[in-house]
């Protein structure tokens, strides 16, 4: 059975980094001036922003998941919007890495969701050949991913972790759908509080190293 065959790929892996960013310090009331901790609320922004877009990645994508399975007529609307979520998420690097690495990150990120309809297609349909053709192109893509990013901020975002994290997450993303496809609906909603969980530990990482690399981009 391919949803059986999909869950029996999985291989979670550990190693997540979670980095902190310092709140921002409330202030006083009367003050003149800014404040010694304006750069913390910068980062605090930042911070915010980097788990806004990546929780949009997720939810988004846990509602294409449901959708699809249910023959929802909302998958089409859904879908969309999740792939402009990937639009959002390479616009958010432009600043730091240019125009050029933004257009790349989302370029990588459209394959992603793209790759993971097919797989969806694929295991709704039971074409074993088709899902195990796409099941090896999403792995790769998540690597070409890890890739672009650790070369982008090779100190902050080493490749081994890279690689690590996105594999995480897409052994998360198709245990949630395989369950979802099977029907399997406590454990589908399970998958997704794990995978929330960690998609929210990398956005910290990817902020932070953000932080870290132009720190006079936060003061």
């Amino acid at each position: 059975m391919l949803v059986a065959t999909a869950v029996s790929v999985l291989t979670l892996a550990g190693g997540v980094l979670t980095a902190t960013v310092s709140s921002a310090d409330p202030g006083h009331g009367g003050q003149s001036g800014p404040s010694p901790h304006s750069h913390q609320t910068s980062e605090q922004a930042f911070h915010d922003q980097m788990r806004k877009l990546w929780e949009d990645h997720v939810t988004w994508t846990r509602l294409a998941i449901v959708t699809f399975a249910d023959g929802s007529a909302g998958f089409p609307a859904t879908a969309t919007r999740l792939l402009a979520n990937q639009t959002d998420i390479g616009n958010a690097i432009k600043p730091y890495f240019g125009a050029a690495a933004g257009n790349r990150l989302t370029a990588l990120l459209h394959d992603h969701i793209t790759i993971a309809v097919e797989l969806l297609q694929d295991a709704k349909a039971g074409d074993t050949a088709a899902f195990n053709d796409a099941d090896a192109r999403w792995y790769a893509n998540a690597n070409d991913i890890a890739d672009f990013l650790a070369a982008a901020n090779p100190r902050f975002w080493p490749d081994a972790m890279m690689r690590a994290d996105m594999k995480v997450h897409l052994d998360q993303t198709l245990a949630e759908a395989s369950d979802e496809l099977g029907k399997n609906f406590t454990a589908s909603v399970t998958d997704y509080e794990a995978i929330h969980l960690h998609i929210l530990n990398m956005a910290d990482m990817l902020s932070a190293g953000i932080v870290h690399r132009f720190p006079s981009r936060f003061h």
